[in-house]
């Protein structure tokens, strides 16, 4: 299941990329709303991940914790890129 990670980013990426290119607003609405889910997926995903990981190993909660955390700052950035550009068009 980890390997859909790229997969997520990648579709939000270039969800994001489409709403830059878009030039009808209603397009570039249903672009960013397409960023925003892959994201949201993708923080789903990793935040249950990681209590997974948690629960197998809570010695490591820290580690785990760490990785989590910035996994999750990477895929909300995709949102946060598209908000960005839809804002701009």
């Amino acid at each position: 299941m980890i390997e859909m990670l790229p997969i997520l980013a990648e579709a939000g990426a270039e969800a994001a990329d489409a709403a830059a290119k878009a030039t009808d607003p209603a397009i570039a609405k249903y672009a960013m709303a397409a960023a925003g889910s892959a994201a949201a997926l993708a923080i789903g995903f990793i935040g249950g991940k990681a209590a997974e990981a948690t629960g197998r190993n809570p010695g490591a909660a820290g580690p785990v914790l760490t990785i989590a955390v910035l996994g999750m700052a990477l895929a909300e950035a995709i949102a946060i890129y598209a908000l960005v550009l839809a804002f701009v068009k």
